[in-house]
C-alpha cells in the first residue's frame, strides 16, 4: 500500500495542517490520509480505482483534497443533487479557501433545473392555461425570468419544485429546439455549460453525466474529453442508474408533451395543415387509454404481462397508429417554423423507439414497464451494462474513482466490478474510525414467522414496540415495500405517544426537519429512505428494518438477468440477489451512526438471519457491532446511554 506520509494529500490532511481551525470538526485520521493518497496516486497515473470508506472516514476531504491539488480538470458526479449542492456550495469553497488555491468551480444540472425562454413564452400563448391556478405561476416565472442571472429554478422558492407548472417553463432533450431558438443567445442552459467548460472542477450529478454521455446533448461532448479525472460518490448507484440510461425508454409523459406542444407550436407558427390539433388530440387519448389498458394497480413488470391483457394489445395499436398519424401531418407543417420541425423530430424518434420496445425488442434486452397512478414507462433495459461502460472508460487517458460506503460484500468487490466491467480496477477498503462496539448494538430478536407470513408487519410492529418505548421514538422504521409501511402506519399510532411521521405525508427534506425538531418522533420510511439520510445526535437513536432487502422476485430485469445466468450455470443468488441486498442492507443500516458521538440500536427483524446459511454474510458485512437477542439487554443499553 502506498506510504500515505510521501504525499501531498496525506500531508495537508495532517492534524497540523491548513484546516486545523479552519474546517469545523475537522480531525486528522490515518485512513482518510491514506485514502487521499490512494486517490492522489490513481490521478496522477489516470488509472481506476475503487475505493470503499466507511461511515465517518472523511471520503469527501479525501478526494476533494487530491482533486483541487492535482491541477487538473477533474468531473465529481454525485448520486443525489442534495450532495451535489452540498459539494459545491459549501466543501469545495471551504477546502479551496484553507488551501489558498484559485480552482475555479461549477456546478451543472439536468436541463428540467434550468429556465427555458422558449418553453416559457410558448405556455403564455396557450390560452386554456389562462384560466387556470397554472396561469399565477407562470406570471411568477415570468417576472423572476426578467432578474435572473442563473435561471436556476432553486432560485424561485414560490413555486414548489414538484409542481406541474415547471415542466411549462423548463426544456427536456426532446423539446428543445437547439442552435434555431430565438433565445439560444440567451440560454441559461448554455450558460452553465459554458462555465462548466472553463472550471477547473465540475460537479453534476450521475443522472445528468449518463444522460449526458449516452444521449450527446450539445456541449456535453466538448466537455468530458476534456477532462483529466472522474471521481463517482455514493458510486454504489450506478448500476441502476447506468441501465437506465444504455437502454431505451417511452413515457407517457413524453407522449403527452409532443401532443401539447405541436398545439402550442401550432398556436405559435400557424401551419394550417388540416387535422394537426385533431391528431395530437388523439394522441393525447390514446395514451390515457393505453394507461388504463395496463390495469389499474401501479405495479413495475415484464412486458409479457401486458401481452396477457386483451385491452392492451388495441390500446397499443391506437397509441402507435394515432403517433403515426400526427408524425405524418407534422412532416408537413414543419416547414413553417422550428418549433414544429423539433415536434416532427421528435415524432420520429418517438415513434422508432415505441417500435421498438412494443415489436421487435432485441434479444440482450429486457422489455419490461412501470406504471404510476395515472402514467407509465415503457422500457427496455440491457442485460449487460458492463461492455458499454468498458467502452466509456477506453475513451481518452483519464483517471476513473469510484467511492461510496457500500461497494463490498464482505471484503470482495467482485460484484460491483463485474457489473461495471471494471474487473482490473485497483480497490481499497477502510473501515469506519467510530467505535462501533460501545457505540452501538444490533439486536436480532427471535421468534418472528417467515417474512411471506400474512401478519409479518403486525408482528415486526408487536416487536418493535417495547425496543420504541426503552429508545424513548428517536427512531427510524425502513421497510422493504410500500404495502409493509402503509401497514405499520396503520397499526402504530394506537400503540405509542410518540409523533408519528410518514414517508409520502410531505417532502423528505421537511420530513427529514421536523424529525430532528422534535427529538422524539417515529419516522417510517421506506426506498429514499434507506440511503443518503444524515441524522446526527440524539434525534435518531434507533433504525428497525422489517426485512432483508431482496428486490421482489417479480422484478423484470432481476427475473431476466437471473434466468441469463443460470443458463451460463452461475448462481443468480449468490452471484447477484445476494450481493445486491448486503449492499441495500449496509445502506440503511448506515443511517445510525453518522457522527462520533452517536449512540443506538441497529434492529434487524428478519428471521433469515439466523436460519438460513447466507445471514452470516450479512452479518459480516455490518460494522463490528455487540450483538443480542435479548430485548432487555437493549433497553439496558438505552437507560446507559442518555
Amino acid at each position: 500500500m502506498l506510504n500515505a506520509s510521501l504525499t501531498a494529500s496525506a500531508e495537508v490532511l495532517r492534524q497540523d495542517g491548513p484546516f486545523k481551525g479552519r474546517l469545523a470538526g475537522f480531525v486528522a485520521r490515518p485512513s482518510q490520509q491514506d485514502m487521499a493518497a490512494r486517490i492522489e496516486q490513481a490521478i496522477a497515473e489516470a488509472s481506476v480505482f475503487i475505493a470503499e470508506s466507511g461511515t465517518g472516514t472523511g471520503k469527501t476531504l479525501a478526494y476533494l483534497v487530491p482533486a483541487i491539488l492535482s491541477g487538473k480538470k477533474i468531473l465529481i458526479s454525485t448520486g443525489t443533487k442534495t450532495l451535489q449542492d452540498q459539494l459545491f456550495l459549501h466543501d469545495l469553497p471551504a477546502i479551496r479557501a484553507a488551501l489558498e488555491i484559485p480552482v475555479t468551480t461549477a456546478l451543472l444540472k439536468g436541463r428540467a433545473n434550468y429556465l427555458c425562454l422558449h418553453r416559457l413564452e410558448r405556455s403564455e400563448i396557450e390560452t386554456r392555461f389562462a384560466s387556470s391556478g397554472r396561469s399565477a405561476h407562470l406570471a411568477t416565472i415570468r417576472e423572476w425570468a426578467g432578474r435572473t442571472h442563473t435561471g436556476d429554478t432553486n432560485e424561485l422558492a414560490d413555486i414548489p419544485e414538484n409542481t406541474d407548472v415547471w415542466p411549462l417553463a423548463t426544456s427536456t432533450s426532446d423539446n428543445c429546439v437547439g442552435g434555431q431558438c430565438d433565445y439560444f443567445n440567451r440560454c441559461f442552459v448554455n450558460k452553465a455549460r459554458r462555465a462548466a467548460l472553463d472550471a477547473d472542477i465540475l460537479v453534476v450529478n450521475h443522472h445528468l453525466f449518463f444522460a449526458d454521455l449516452v444521449l450527446r446533448e450539445d456541449g456535453f461532448g466538448q466537455l468530458l474529453p476534456g477532462v483529466e479525472a472522474v471521481i463517482f460518490d455514493e458510486a454504489h448507484q450506478l448500476p441502476e442508474v447506468a441501465s437506465n440510461f444504455f437502454g431505451h425508454s417511452v413515457s407517457s409523459q413524453q407522449l403527452i408533451g409532443l401532443s401539447r406542444d405541436t398545439v402550442t407550436e401550432e398556436l405559435k407558427e400557424h401551419s394550417a395543415v388540416d387535422g394537426l390539433e385533431a391528431a395530437a388530440r388523439r394522441l393525447e387519448k390514446s395514451v390515457a387509454d393505453l394507461r388504463l389498458a395496463m390495469g389499474v394497480e401501479p405495479r413495475r413488470a415484464a412486458w409479457s404481462k401486458l401481452e396477457q391483457l386483451k385491452p392492451f394489445h388495441g390500446a397499443i395499436q391506437e397509441t402507435r397508429e394515432a403517433l403515426i398519424q400526427l408524425s405524418n401531418l407534422l412532416e408537413r407543417a414543419a416547414v413553417k417554423g422550428t418549433g414544429l420541425a423539433n415536434c416532427w423530430r421528435r415524432s420520429q424518434d418517438t415513434l422508432d423507439r415505441l417500435f421498438l420496445l412494443s415489436a421487435s425488442p432485441p434479444p440482450d434486452h429486457v422489455p419490461w414497464f412501470e406504471t404510476g397512478v395515472r402514467n407509465f414507462v415503457l422500457r427496455m433495459t440491457p442485460m449487460d451494462i458492463a461492455a458499454p461502460f468498458r467502452l466509456c472508460l477506453a475513451a481518452g487517458q483519464k483517471a476513473w474513482i469510484f467511492t461510496s460506503a457500500t461497494l463490498a460484500v464482505g471484503k470482495s468487490f467482485e460484484h460491483f466490478q463485474m457489473q461495471m466491467g471494471l474487473e482490473t480496477a485497483q480497490t481499497a477498503q477502510w473501515e469506519s474510525p467510530f467505535d462501533y462496539k460501545t457505540q452501538a448494538l444490533l439486536y436480532v430478536p427471535r421468534g418472528l414467522p417467515p417474512p411471506s407470513a400474512t401478519d409479518y408487519t403486525e408482528r415486526v410492529v408487536e416487536l418493535a414496540l417495547p425496543v420504541l418505548n426503552a429508545s424513548r421514538g428517536r427512531a427510524f422504521m425502513l421497510f422493504t415495500s410500500h404495502r409493509a409501511l402503509k401497514r405499520a402506519a396503520e397499526i402504530l399510532p394506537a400503540k405509542i405517544d410518540y409523533p408519528l411521521l410518514i414517508q409520502g405525508s410531505a417532502p423528505r427534506s421537511e420530513l427529514l426537519q421536523r424529525f430532528r425538531d422534535l427529538g422524539n418522533a417515529v419516522l417510517l420510511g421506506t426506498g429514499s429512505f434507506w440511503e443518503g439520510v444524515d441524522v446526527r445526535g440524539e434525534a435518531l437513536s434507533l433504525v428497525i428494518i422489517d426485512k432483508l432487502p431482496f428486490a421482489s422476485p417479480d422484478d423484470p430485469i432481476l427475473q431476466a438477468r437471473g434466468e441469463a445466468m443460470e443458463r451460463q450455470g452461475r448462481s443468480a443468488f449468490m452471484e447477484y440477489q445476494l450481493p445486491n441486498a448486503v449492499i441495500a442492507l449496509k445502506q440503511g443500516a448506515g443511517r445510525l451512526i453518522r457522527d462520533v458521538h452517536d449512540q443506538g440500536v441497529l434492529m434487524l427483524c428478519d428471521p433469515r438471519l439466523l436460519s438460513k446459511g447466507y445471514g452470516k454474510i450479512f452479518l459480516a458485512s455490518l460494522p463490528p457491532m455487540r450483538r443480542t437477542h435479548d430485548c432487555e439487554v437493549v433497553s439496558a443499553f438505552f437507560s446507559h446511554a442518555v
